[in-house]
């Protein structure tokens, strides 16, 4: 199957917390750090997750927002630390990639927060990302 979806990253479950409708499944990236998705419980049984089940996390590139420092006091579950390697300004969005651990990301954040964050090669930054939005495939 091709996605649209740029990020991909390969990883396996960890646990997987079953709720009323939904279910959080915490996955170590083959890089070693942890990630959490929250997706529905018909997702969990469909994909048949469990314990050490092969996962690719997939992350839409507008889900990806930035920070140049850990952010603490949020609700965000996902702080993958990373180094910008590209930045493409447009008039109203930027693309910009990140090399993380074990792989690379792109983030599409608007034109005046690259802007505002003095983003270039070589900045430091954290991508973050809603466990909402993080989307779970098996082979």
């Amino acid at each position: 199957m091709n996605l649209s979806i740029r990020n991909q990253l390969p990883g396996t479950v960890t646990t997987v917390t079953p709720g009323e409708a939904m279910a959080t499944v915490k996955i170590r990236l083959d890089s070693g750090q942890d990630l959490t998705a929250a997706i529905t419980l018909d997702a969990v049984e469909e994909l048949a997750l469990t314990r050490d089940t092969p996962v690719r996390v997939l992350v839409k590139s507008t889900e990806i927002s930035l920070a140049t420092a850990p952010v603490r006091g949020v609700s965000l579950r996902n702080q993958l630390p990373g180094t910008v390697t590209a930045v493409t300004i447009g008039a109203a969005m930027a693309t910009v990639k990140i090399a993380i651990e074990g792989g690379e990301l792109t983030s599409a954040i608007t034109a005046d927060s690259a802007t505002d964050l003095a983003l270039t090669v070589g900045t430091p930054v954290v991508a973050l990302v809603k466990s909402t939005e993080v989307s779970l495939a098996t082979d």
